[in-house]
């Protein structure tokens, strides 16, 4: 494979800035430097850009993965917006061979379905041994769309299960029938509460975002789950993070419904541009979608963190022309004619995608 040298841009190792050369030798990052005075096959200028560890979309839906109202094409919707490893949030098909089909990494997190209001895993258990390691939690939509749900007791059953697995439990918090506190009180450290910046009934800024606070310190990860403006009301947004609330993680929830198509061209760095638009900072943005996630999902030393040795998975990206237009389900809209851009991807050493 080509030697790549990625020279003089801003890098984010996943934890902090600096300001750099990166040279990739086959599939691994072989030096990190203020100068790198090597030769390479391709020598790609990065000024005024950043060289990040490759982006982590821990909330997607892959076709042949997810079910087919929703399931996307996982390169197409991750690749081009500098995604080079994701979670499947609603693994009901396909394999651990399907999922590693992909050029993007992948992961799997496996539903649990509720069955009058009791967590029912005729469907879990087998695909969790369909997706093997690959498999590293369950999703529970805690939905009044999900028939037969009243309270937080197939939550706890989802929790106990995938605990005594050392899986992590992912739970779907948009249309609650419960006050999201309960919601909070019931997962554990480890676990991811996604969507939780809705609106309507049962939001979590109904306790001032008391019960969110508790969570975090208990280790429990908060993820925006974008879904364009589906699953997020802007305002409650702004409100935390006004009030000095940092979301763990900032995911896509992509589906076939929303690619490209959702406020622009919808993808992992229209979800950054956003949260920056609302005030988040950059160095959070940034830790929000790739060691967090890595570590939430298990993969910390594979995914989201840019080290020598370590894999060559690498987003690198630009404030561009890249603007969005977008009001969520309670009317707030949120626009701007800058957003982020990825100008180059690289999966295991390979440029997959350049603007």
């Amino acid at each position: 494979m080509a030697r790549l040298l990625l020279v003089n841009g801003r890098i984010w190792d996943g934890e902090s800035f600096s300001f750099g050369d990166v040279l990739i030798e086959g599939t691994r990052v072989a030096a990190i430097a203020d100068k790198i005075n090597e030769k390479a096959d391709i020598v790609y200028d990065a000024s005024g850009k950043l060289i990040s560890a490759g982006l982590v979309d821990a909330h997607v839906h892959m076709r042949g993965i997810s079910i087919d109202e929703y399931g996307v094409g996982a390169d197409l919707s991750c690749i081009p917006f500098g995604v080079t490893a994701a979670a499947d949030a609603g693994s009901e098909q396909g394999d651990k061979e399907r999922l590693s089909s992909h050029t993007v990494k992948g992961a799997a997190i496996v539903p649990v379905k509720v069955r009058d209001n009791r967590a029912d895993f005729t469907n879990t258990i087998p695909m969790l041994e369909k997706f093997g390691d690959s498999a590293v939690g369950v999703k529970m939509v805690f939905d009044v769309a999900s028939k037969g749900l009243c309270d937080t007791v197939p939550l706890a059953e989802a929790c106990e299960f995938a605990h005594k697995r050392g899986l992590s439990v992912t739970v779907h918090t948009t249309g609650s029938p419960r006050p999201m506190s309960e919601v909070f009180q019931t997962v554990g450290r480890g676990d991811i509460v996604t969507h939780t910046f809705h609106g309507g009934k049962n939001n979590s800024y109904d306790d001032g975002f008391a019960s969110m606070r508790d969570a975090m310190a208990r280790g429990v990860y908060i993820d925006v789950g974008f879904a364009g403006h589906v699953h997020t009301n802007f305002k409650i947004l702004k409100a935390a993070l006004d009030e000095g609330i940092v979301p763990d993680i900032m995911s896509t929830d992509v589906t076939k419904l929303s690619c490209y198509k959702r406020g622009g061209k919808y993808g992992m760095t229209m979800c950054m541009s956003i949260a920056h638009h609302l005030g988040m900072k950059e160095e959070d943005i940034m830790r929000a979608v790739t060691s967090t996630p890595a570590r939430a999902l298990g993969r910390e030393r594979e995914w989201g963190r840019l080290y020598v040795g370590g894999p060559a998975d690498i987003a690198v990206l630009e404030m561009a022309d890249e603007g969005f237009d977008l009001t969520d389900w309670e009317g707030n809209n949120i626009r701007s004619d800058k957003g982020y851009r990825a100008a180059l991807t690289v999966i295991d050493g390979e440029i997959v995608y350049k603007h």
